[in-house]
C-alpha cells in the first residue's frame, strides 16, 4: 500500500533528540575512530599544540568517546572539560577512568549550551565537521563555547580554520546505471529505453549524496569559494555561507555533478600548519565527498569554464541539515540553478 507524505518542520527540540540520539550507537563512533586520517590528524594536531595546552585548561565541545580530551592529557593539559551532550558520555567516563585519567578530565554531561563550567578555558578543541563541513550545525555550538567560556586575548580553538571547495566531476557510475535501459532489449527482447528519462529523475535528484569520488572522475582543479576563521566568525555569517567559483576543465567529457569538500587547518606554533583534507586527491576520510547531480549531463572540452556561485544555509524544515544551491553556466549554456539537500534523519520527520 503506498501513501502520501509530507514533510514538517520539526521543532528544535526534536531535531536536537534526533541528532544526539543518532551518536548514541557504537557505530558511528567506530567510524570515527577507525577514520586514521581524522584521529591521526587530530592528534598530532593536539601533541605539536603541547606549548599552548601544557598546565592549560582545555574544553572539549562534543567529546564523544573522549579521544581527544585524552589526547589533550596527554599533551600536558591542567585540566580538559569533556562536554558530550548524548549517552555515550557514560562510555567516555569509562575509557577515562581505565586510561587513569580521573584526575585531569571531567566528562560533563549536557550541551556546551546549559553546562556550567566552573572556570574559563584556554583552549577549545572540537571535530565539529558535518558532511559537506556544515551538516549538523555543530559549529554554532562551538562558536558559543568560543564566546562564552574561551579566554581572550590568546585563546586557541583547534582547528582554527575551514575551506570549503567545488569541482565538476563525470561520475562512470551515473552514466552506466542510465545507460543500463538501453542494453535490457540486447539481453532480453525487451525494449525498456523509455525508463531513461524516469531513471534521469530518481538517480539525478536534489538529495546531496555524500560518496567517494576518485580523481579520475574530477575535470579541473577544485576551485575554494569559502573560508571560515572560527577566531572570528559568528553563527549569524553561517546562515549562509557563500562564495563564486571558476573552473577549467581537464579535456572532453560530460560533466553529471559537482563535488564539495572541505579542509579545516590546526595552527602549530613554529611548525608548519596541520591540515586536515577531505579532498578526492588526498587518503579517503569518512566524510567522503558531498556530490551534486545536476538535472542533465552537460558535455565540456579542453579549457571550457564552469563558473557560478554557491550557497550553503540551514534547511528550513530542519536546521541542523544543510542546503546547498548552486547557480552554474557550462561554456556557452545558459545559467541554471538547482538546490541540494541532505534527507531526513528519520520517517519521525514527516507526517
Amino acid at each position: 500500500m503506498s501513501h502520501v507524505v509530507k514533510k514538517r518542520k520539526l521543532d528544535k527540540s526534536r531535531q536536537d533528540s534526533l541528532y544526539f540520539d543518532s551518536y548514541s550507537d557504537v557505530t558511528i563512533h567506530e567510524e570515527m575512530i577507525a577514520d586514521h586520517v581524522r584521529t591521526n590528524t587530530y592528534r598530532m594536531a593536539i601533541l605539536r599544540n603541547s606549548e599552548c595546552i601544557r598546565g592549560k585548561v582545555v574544553l572539549d565541545v562534543g567529546a564523544g568517546t573522549g579521544v581527544l580530551s585524552i589526547f589533550c592529557a596527554q599533551a600536558g593539559a591542567r585540566k580538559v572539560y569533556a562536554v558530550e551532550a548524548c549517552s555515550i558520555a557514560e562510555q567516555a567516563e569509562k575509557i577515562v577512568k581505565q586510561n587513569n585519567m580521573e584526575e585531569k578530565i571531567q566528562v560533563i554531561r549536557g550541551t556546551v549550551e546549559t553546562v556550567d563550567l566552573p572556570e574559563k578555558v584556554d583552549v577549545i578543541v572540537s571535530e565539529w565537521m558535518g558532511y559537506a563541513l556544515l551538516h549538523e550545525s555543530m559549529l554554532n555550538s562551538v562558536l558559543y563555547a568560543r564566546d562564552k567560556w574561551l579566554q581572550q586575548p590568546g585563546g586557541v580553538i583547534l582547528p582554527n580554520k575551514a575551506e570549503l571547495y567545488i569541482t565538476p566531476i563525470c561520475d562512470p557510475v551515473v552514466e552506466d546505471r542510465l545507460h543500463f535501459w538501453y542494453t535490457v532489449k540486447d539481453q532480453y527482447g525487451v525494449d525498456m529505453s523509455c525508463m531513461s528519462d524516469f531513471a534521469t529523475k530518481c538517480i539525478m535528484n536534489s538529495d546531496i549524496t555524500v560518496n567517494s569520488v576518485t580523481v579520475e572522475d574530477v575535470l579541473s582543479h577544485p576551485a575554494r569559494f569559502a573560508e571560515l576563521d572560527l577566531n572570528t566568525v559568528t553563527v549569524e555569517e553561517l546562515r549562509s555561507v557563500k562564495g563564486d567559483f571558476t573552473c577549467e576543465c581537464f579535456g572532453s567529457a560530460a560533466v553529471n555533478a559537482f563535488c564539495v569538500y572541505f579542509t579545516v587547518t590546526f595552527p602549530c606554533p613554529d611548525k608548519p600548519a596541520l591540515v586536515l583534507s577531505t579532498s578526492p586527491f588526498k587518503p579517503e576520510t569518512h566524510w567522503k565527498q558531498a556530490v551534486l547531480y545536476l538535472d542533465v549531463p552537460v558535455d565540456v572540452v579542453q579549457d571550457t569554464l564552469v563558473t557560478g556561485e554557491v550557497s550553503m544555509y540551514p534547511s528550513e524544515a530542519s536546521a541542523r541539515h544543510i542546503c546547498i544551491h548552486v547557480d552554474y553556466t557550462i561554456g556557452e549554456q545558459k545559467k541554471q540553478s538547482k538546490t541540494f539537500s541532505i534527507p531526513d534523519w528519520s520517517s519521525e520527520a514527516q507526517t
